[in-house]
């Protein structure tokens, strides 16, 4: 017995794809016997398993489980949930490892699998080597049993721990994702007055695509914020791991500005603390936490790679631009958009001032949205490299982090390849629009260097 799967679906941070195409409940059995398989050898005989709200997800829940106790592992079902439920599964009941089914932000016919082993992300060679594993049928045999945990009121009753954030008229938006019945259950123990929508769960996304970073997803949630005259908004991704939000007259207020706003009272309470944002965030943010006290520390793009940085500095707080949030100060260092939104809560009301006074006074840049373009997957890291071999003979300055940050009298740009798809990210940030064409002029010229073109925009 051995398994292939399509090498499509091994990515860096997670296993995903379009199921019945390149991701099957053939493949869920096999990644459960291989999984399972590490988690023997390492020691282990427990896994977490939770799902989403995908149409696809009971199936290939069952699939997986049985893949699980057939290598001899015991395998605890959290249910239905967002995929930080099963962080804190992971980190709080008594296994070994865990595995939640989730097709994230992508289309309903996507489906995949978000990995946890002792603790710690298991993604790039653990992912690669996983597969190779399954095809080679190199897997423990075993008996092992399933059974249900139902964990939702102790992870509400997690995030709500503590809490001391002064009540605020709110709404939120869970996307029909994975995170609605959290929210509900949450928002009643908030004080405040809370509205919300789409908190029903339905893996075909009716009302709108679930990913709180695309301004035209947050349509619903302005108008509720006007029409009720609510003080601020916050919407969150399918599975519950990434945050959006929006102020009072319903401007949208970036990753890393929640992410400014957050380590506001966390470097008040840690002194100097270093805070990790990826290489796509703004300087302004950057300025700030040096502003407060912080060390800023830029980092590279990835959820996996962000929380690995953060246990080698002991970083308290860390953020993406995607709207992923890292809290290890009070929690566990994953990120949880649902205890993002509480601490956001938090720090507004001690900051003392509303989320639209905040806004005010962020420092005004005019950015470009995360640009993407297709490029051969051969050509991808070469061009990256290429275009750091002229920036070092031209004697630009240069971050190298993540592709390459270039930073000028204008602002700055970037241009990285990605981790999880044949394409090339670019972003650019100035003062004014004339820089901000000055520094796309300059991305623009680094790509026709390298034979490439800054084409039609390739989605997500």
């Amino acid at each position: 017995m051995s398994h292939r799967f399509d090498p499509t679906s091994l990515r860096e941070y997670d296993i995903r794809g379009v199921v019945g195409k390149t991701l099957s409940t053939d493949d869920a059995r096999a990644i459960g016997r291989t999984f399972g398989t590490i988690v023997r050898r390492a020691g282990g005989t427990h896994v977490a398993v939770g799902r989403d709200g995908r149409t696809s997800s009971p199936d290939l829940e069952t699939a997986l489980v049985a893949g699980l106790t057939a290598s001899g592992v015991d395998v605890i079902r959290t249910g239905m949930g967002p995929t930080p439920q099963l962080y804190w599964a992971e980190a709080e009941l008594e296994v070994d490892g865990g595995i939640q089914i989730t097709g994230s932000h992508n289309p309903a016919e996507y489906n995949g699998f978000k990995m946890v082993l002792q603790h710690r992300p298991f993604f790039g060679e653990d992912i690669q080597k996983l597969g190779r594993m399954a095809a080679e049928g190199d897997w423990e045999e075993g008996e092992g049993t399933a059974t249900d945990a139902d964990i939702v009121d102790d992870y509400v009753g997690r995030l709500m721990a503590g809490y001391s954030g002064g009540a605020y008229r709110i709404g939120w938006d869970a996307g029909n994702g994975a995170a609605g019945p959290v929210i509900e259950k949450l928002t009643k123990l908030l004080p405040g007055e809370h509205h919300l929508l789409f908190t029903e769960v339905d893996g075909t996304f009716p009302n709108h695509h679930p990913d709180p970073t695309e301004e035209k997803n947050l349509a619903h949630l302005k108008a509720l914020v006007a029409e009720k005259g609510l003080d601020f908004g916050v919407a969150f991704d399918g599975d519950g791991d990434r945050i959006g939000a929006i102020d009072g007259q319903g401007r949208v207020i970036w990753g890393d500005q929640i992410l400014s706003i957050l380590a506001e009272p966390v470097l008040k309470d840690l002194p100097g603390a270093t805070i990790i944002a990826d290489v796509k965030a703004s300087q302004a943010l950057y300025d700030r936490i040096a502003e407060l006290g912080g060390h800023p520390l830029m980092w590279k793009t990835g959820h996996s790679l962000i929380k690995t940085k953060m246990k080698e500095t002991h970083a308290p707080l860390a953020g993406e631009m995607s709207g992923h949030i890292f809290f290890a100060h009070d929690f566990y260092g994953f990120d949880d958009a649902q205890y993002a939104a509480v601490r956001l809560i938090r720090a507004v009301h001690m900051i003392g001032k509303s989320m639209t006074a905040i806004k005010d006074a962020m420092p005004v840049m005019v950015n470009t949205p995360e640009m993407r373009f297709q490029v051969d997957e051969s050509r991808k890291f070469a061009v990256i490299d290429e275009v750091l071999d002229r920036l070092e003979t031209e004697g630009a300055d240069v971050n190298r982090t993540d592709g390459a940050r270039v930073t000028t009298p204008d602002g700055w740009w970037l241009l990285r390849a990605s981790n999880t798809q044949d394409v090339l990210v670019a972003r650019a940030e100035a003062k004014d629009q004339p820089a901000l064409d000055r520094l796309l002029a300059q991305i623009d010229a680094q790509l026709a260097a390298s034979g490439l073109v800054r084409g039609p925009q390739a989605g997500h």
